[in-house]
């Protein structure tokens, strides 16, 4: 199983990484703000994480670490 994180304060919201998912399980939280002021991703469910790492190889600022 993979394991996703996300730097939530360095996140600046952009959405790269909801789109690049294959199996659609990151969305931008809508209920966090972080110390940017911004709405961070997060991961909907962890266990159906197949480790493409898209996300990461999206993500601009290097925020998402993919752990296989």
């Amino acid at each position: 199983m993979a394991k996703v994180t996300f730097s939530q304060d360095l996140c600046k919201g952009c959405g790269l990484c909801v789109g690049a998912c294959p199996k659609h399980l990151i969305v931008i939280a809508r209920d966090k703000i972080n110390k940017k002021g911004h709405s961070p991703a997060e991961i909907t469910d962890q266990s159906a994480c197949i480790g493409c790492a898209f996300c990461a190889t999206m993500c601009p600022d290097c925020v998402i670490t993919v752990e296989k």
